[in-house]
C-alpha cells in the first residue's frame, strides 16, 4: 500500500513540475508585451529596434495603421505583416534610395506664372526576413492601430 501512495505522490510531483515549466514561455512573452506597450505609450516610436531582456535579444518592427482605411481586420493585419517584414529587411539588408526633382513652370496669358515642384523618391531593397511573429496590437492615443512584431535574435551567453 505504501508503494502505491509513493508512486502516486511521485507522479503528482512530476506532473506539477512539468506544468510549472510549461507556463514559463507565456509568462515571459506577456511580460515583454506589457513592457513594450508601456514603453510605446510613454514615448511613441516606429521602425525597427533591437531590445534586450535579461537573457535574450529581440528584433522589433513597430508600425501604425489608420483603421479607417481598411475594410476588415484581416486585410489590416496582412498589410501590417508585410510592412513589418519590409522594415526588418531594410534594417538587415539596407536599401538603395534615389531621388528626382522635377520643376515645371508655365506662363499664363495674363503674364503670371505657375511653378509645380514634383519630387520622386524610389527605394529598392532586396532580402527577406522570415519568422516575424506578431507580439501585440493595440490602439494608440490618436486612434491609430499600433502593431508590434518581433523575432528572437540571440540568447546572451
Amino acid at each position: 500500500m505504501r508503494k502505491i501512495i509513493w508512486i502516486n505522490l511521485l507522479l503528482v510531483g512530476v506532473f506539477s513540475v512539468q506544468a510549472i515549466f510549461a507556463q514559463g514561455y507565456n509568462v515571459e512573452k506577456t511580460a515583454l508585451t506589457n513592457f513594450l506597450v508601456r514603453m510605446y505609450n510613454n514615448a511613441p516610436f516606429e521602425g525597427v529596434r533591437v531590445v534586450e531582456d535579461y537573457e535574450t535579444y529581440y528584433l522589433l518592427s513597430v508600425l501604425t495603421l489608420d483603421k479607417t482605411k481598411y475594410s476588415n481586420e484581416s486585410i489590416m493585419n496582412r498589410v501590417a505583416s508585410v510592412k513589418a517584414m519590409s522594415q526588418a529587411s531594410r534594417f538587415f539588408n539596407g536599401s538603395n534610395i534615389t531621388s528626382e526633382l522635377i520643376i515645371r513652370t508655365s506662363e499664363k496669358s495674363d503674364g503670371s506664372g505657375d511653378t509645380d515642384v514634383i519630387e520622386k523618391i524610389k527605394e529598392h531593397s532586396v532580402g527577406y526576413v522570415k519568422a516575424l511573429e506578431q507580439l501585440t496590437n493595440f490602439p494608440d492615443k490618436t486612434g491609430r492601430q499600433v502593431f508590434i512584431f518581433y523575432k528572437k535574435i540571440d540568447d546572451k551567453k
